[in-house]
């Protein structure tokens, strides 16, 4: 797979899978959260982090802390599909995400969420500041 920044945009291709559709052949809501999820991780991989390692060394995770969706037009199954995310707010120790969904072929947009992300203690689940060589990674990103 093939990802790419374009204007401080990421973008993460996915293909929707029969796993994905509900009875009627269309992406089953929640679902698309896995999309989401799948995107922003990618992005956090194309900085330089892997999730896993963060959690041992500097010993952080992020988690979703609340997220808003506009779901527009539905995806079917097989179809190619873009997500597109972005920093839109950058604090001390959270950040939050624009994420939008659209169709590859046509560029047909079917969902716009917002994510805010917070950075936790690993081993106690507090909330901590974003680790400076992360920090510095996503501020020059922006």
């Amino acid at each position: 797979m093939r990802s790419k920044a374009v204007s401080n945009v990421f973008e993460w291709p996915v293909r929707v899978y029969y796993e994905d559709t509900d009875a009627g052949g269309l992406v089953y809501h929640s679902r698309y959260l896995h999309f989401l999820e799948r995107a922003r991780t990618e992005w956090l991989r194309a900085l330089g982090f892997e999730q896993d390692a963060l959690a041992r060394q500097p010993g952080v995770l992020f988690v979703v802390r609340w997220m808003e969706l506009d779901y527009r037009h539905a995806a079917r199954f097989n179809e190619r599909l873009l997500v597109r995310s972005r920093v839109e707010e950058l604090r001390r120790a959270s950040l939050v995400f624009a994420q939008d969904v659209q169709r590859a072929d046509d560029a047909t947009h079917l969902l716009s969420a917002r994510v805010r992300l917070a950075c936790l203690e690993a081993t106690r689940h507090r909330p901590c500041p974003i680790p400076e060589s992360v920090l510095r990674k996503i501020q020059n990103e922006l």
